[in-house]
């Protein structure tokens, strides 16, 4: 499955605000290098977990050229921010401050390449994490990866978790429901 058919799985309510449109429009997106791209649509895939969309990414991603190499990445970045972004995030959002100042004692290696930090921006958007956006920001930053970049990345995760919400609450083998909600 490629993102056309992705694409074409969309519900009319759907393609109305522009959300066939936009999976297109960054499909096609030249801001980001292919294996960057590739890498935040299928880390993206991975952290929503909703199997239509995760194949047509992963079909499209591999017709894209996205290496092996660069998919273990994907999914290690989508693992891994499954973890640090539940710890972090909560600790954020705790009123109790003394827990930002405990180390987390998670491990995790820190050592990776541009494409991972950008997924990591892609999927810690997903999640939520503003401690996560914040750290890997900065690091991209440091980097000098250019604030459209990182933009991208958050866009590519924003759509692809649009379109698998929208897929996980379709029926896969009934029509629209047409009838009026009473």
């Amino acid at each position: 499955m490629s993102i056309e058919a992705l694409r074409a799985q969309l519900p009319a309510y759907a393609h109305a605000h522009a959300m066939a449109r936009n999976l297109e429009v960054l499909a096609e997106e030249t801001v980001l290098d292919e294996t960057a791209k590739w890498s935040c649509f299928v880390a993206s895939a991975l952290a929503v977990g909703e199997p239509v969309t995760l194949k047509a990414v992963t079909s499209a991603a591999y017709e894209a050229g996205l290496t092996r190499e660069a998919f273990e990445e994907a999914k290690t970045a989508a693992a891994t921010m499954a973890m640090t972004n539940v710890y972090f995030r909560a600790v954020h959002l705790m009123t109790a401050r003394e827990y930002e100042h405990l180390p987390s004692r998670l491990r995790f290696s820190r050592d990776h390449t541009t494409a991972y930090e950008l997924c990591c921006m892609a999927v810690s958007a997903i999640n939520g994490c503003g401690a996560c956006l914040d750290s890997h920001e900065a690091e991209l930053r440091r980097r000098g990866v250019e604030p459209v970049q990182i933009q991208a990345a958050l866009r590519i995760g924003a759509v692809v978790n649009a379109v698998a919400r929208v897929l996980a609450t379709e029926p896969v083998d009934h029509p629209p429901f047409s009838g009026v909600l009473t």
